[in-house]
């Protein structure tokens, strides 16, 4: 499948003219359109970010005010073990993620960015008001366990109504992630200089409003639900959520809504397949200049230089005497020939696979501390000061953001201007260095994690307690405040990582692949997800006989949560060690270390017009 030129929806329409192509033996072909006179595109802009950040800001309120204290409500509500929502909670969280990846396809082949966004915010909407139901229903929910030791299950009934709400949170973020923030930028003329500084502080805004939604929603909405009423608690998403309907509508007429233009899985599975089928071609001599190449009209991606990497995809590029071109050069069938560019765009996304698995095994760490601290927060001191208000467990992780937003600033505002005196760099240090620092702040966490564990499972098993955690066990005296190191270098490690992650994918993919590359980042967090449920169902099952009792246990006190933080601290010292080989063999699209490139005969054409012309 041909990936169309970049269009935007319109009720004009206007027929192409034919193509010209180069004379002669060159196996280059461009295409040259003539001007036609095209709708204007009108970009508002800032004009219009009222609707797209305002909807963005409540939206991620309603989401996160869902989904933040999930884990307390299946346990509380729902009356479920601990290993069982925590299962459940990261497959939901993986669900969501892969969901990106669907979405991503079915946004650039079928709908377009603005269409699936309208069913994406819909359903987040839908989500958010099933979830409040099973909380505002007494029979949506087992009866209240309280104190009692054993509790009634929920119905399979009660279960699928709430999986039902929760399927309709995973249409609508699995859509919104990959598509909100290309969205936004769509609004701003990337050809201007206020267009591109406009792209800019947009993605400043997006991170901005991210961020202050998980700050409030783990905050105020917690407290709320923890403390007043999960009802009320819940209301609060659904009428915030309801808000960002509206305001997103609102802006129907102003919006710039970019037509889908094709997806580029197409492509890459095209460049496989014809490798395939003609892996017993012998290799070209000379690729760079026997390998066939076309670039369709209005082209989106720059173009690539050939490559000396990966050479066994070379051969779908080789012409051979069965394959035939249409008028204008163009392949007749893309899925017995490709172009020399399909091959080395290919050739990107395979140089970003390797650092793309070490990412996913980095997401072990934050997917652990987002679950984790909560129950040992539950079984921890919580007072603060001498008036008796007790800290909602679920509201620790905002400490995780909270060190993640500083030291974004810190980053941006100190670090980077000094590291740029040193390494000369305009960002201070390079993507890959950027995001290893953060698997190691990550490692470091995993192993505080492990000590406090340590410190507050020897004060509950040594030291007066202070009552009994409901379905938990003794309350330790460790104060809950020994958690904010492990979550703020947690934060550390994200503010490195994920941004430094998703800058990296968004520059080395190329440009019509951006938005694949960004639901490919979520999907590695899928797989941490995943990864993460699979390893605790694994230890679960494994320790539960073991003479050092179940790591996991329901009761913190009579587990070993610090020994799965330090197994989990030892699999990512593993895999710190290979993504330092991978980085070190990682060579960045078109910088002066590339793997050696080669002039086209495209090179070579214009080079002689551009002497003839002198």
């Amino acid at each position: 499948m041909e990936r169309k030129p970049l269009e935007l929806e319109s009720t004009d329409h206007h027929p192409k003219p034919s193509s010209a192509v180069y004379g002669g033996p060159v196996t280059a072909v461009d295409s040259v359109e003539d001007e036609v006179q095209e709708p204007k595109v009108v970009f508002r802009g800032w004009k219009v970010m009222p609707f797209i950040i305002g909807n963005e800001t409540f939206e991620k309120l309603g989401i996160i005010g869902t989904l933040s204290n999930l884990l307390i409500y299946l346990t509380s509500v729902f009356n479920m073990k601990s290993i069982t929502a925590a299962t459940i909670i990261n497959a939901f969280s993986g669900t969501i993620n892969f969901g990106t990846f669907i979405a991503a396809f079915l946004c650039d082949t079928y709908f377009g960015r603005y269409k699936t966004l309208t069913v994406a915010v819909i359903a987040c909407f839908l989500g958010s008001f099933v979830i409040l139901l099973t909380a505002a229903v007494p029979q949506l929910h087992p009866t209240p366990c309280g104190n009692a030791s054993t509790c009634v299950s929920p119905s399979t009934g009660q279960i699928a109504f709430l999986l039902m709400g929760l399927g309709f949170l995973v249409v609508g973020a699995g859509g919104i992630r990959p598509c909100n923030l290309a969205f936004g930028a769509d609004q701003f003329n990337p050809k201007s200089e206020s267009g591109k500084r406009g792209i800019d502080s947009f993605f400043n805004w997006y991170f901005f409003t991210f961020t202050f939604a998980q700050i409030l929603s783990l905050t105020l909405v917690v407290y709320i639900q923890s403390n007043v009423s999960w009802t009320i608690g819940l209301t609060i998403p659904v009428v915030l959520m309801f808000l960002a309907c509206l305001i997103f509508f609102a802006g129907d007429k102003l919006y710039v809504k970019v037509k889908a233009s094709g997806s580029p899985i197409a492509g890459i599975a095209q460049v496989i397949t014809v490798a395939i089928k003609k892996r017993g071609l012998k290799p070209a001599k000379q690729p760079w200049l026997n390998l066939y190449n076309y670039y369709p009209p209005k082209y989106a991606n720059s173009k690539l230089k050939y490559t000396d990497q990966f050479r066994f995809l070379d051969k779908a590029a080789i012409l051979t005497p069965e394959d035939k071109l249409e008028g204008d050069g163009k392949p007749s069938d893309p899925w017995k020939l490709c172009t020399m560019q399909q091959v080395e765009e290919v050739k990107c996304i395979v140089r970003v696979l390797p650092i793309w698995f070490a990412a996913s095994i980095y997401y072990l760490t934050i997917t652990q501390q987002m679950t984790y601290p909560v129950f040992q927060a539950l079984q921890s001191d919580r007072r603060l000061g001498s008036g008796g208000f007790v800290i909602p467990a679920a509201t620790y992780v905002v400490f995780l953001m909270t060190g993640m937003t500083v030291f974004i600033v810190i980053y941006d505002r100190v670090l980077v201007p000094t590291l740029r005196r040193i390494t000369g760099l305009d960002t201070g240090i390079t993507l890959l260095q950027r995001i290893g620092t953060g698997i190691f702040f990550a490692f470091a966490s995993l192993v505080v994690s492990g000590f406090v564990e340590e410190r507050r499972r020897t004060f509950a098993l040594t030291k007066p307690t202070l009552g009994m955690a409901p379905r938990k066990g003794e309350i330790s005296s460790m104060s809950a405040m020994w958690l904010i190191p492990q979550l703020t270098l947690s934060g550390v490690a994200e503010a490195f990582a994920a941004i430094g992650q998703m800058e990296f994918y968004y520059k080395q993919f190329p440009e019509n692949m951006r938005s694949f590359a960004g639901s490919i980042f979520y999907v590695g967090v899928g797989v941490s997800s995943y990864l993460g449920s699979f390893l605790i169902a694994t230890v679960h099952r494994t320790t539960q006989n073991s003479k050092t009792g179940n790591w996991l246990a329901e009761d913190l006190n009579k587990g070993r949560l610090d020994l799965f933080y330090f197994m989990i601290a030892g699999i990512l010292a593993v895999n710190f060690a290979y993504f330092l080989v991978m980085a070190r063999w990682y060579r960045y699209k078109g910088s002066d270390d590339e793997v050696t490139s080669y002039e086209t005969n495209e090179d070579i054409i214009k080079q002689q017009q551009d002497k003839s012309t002198a």
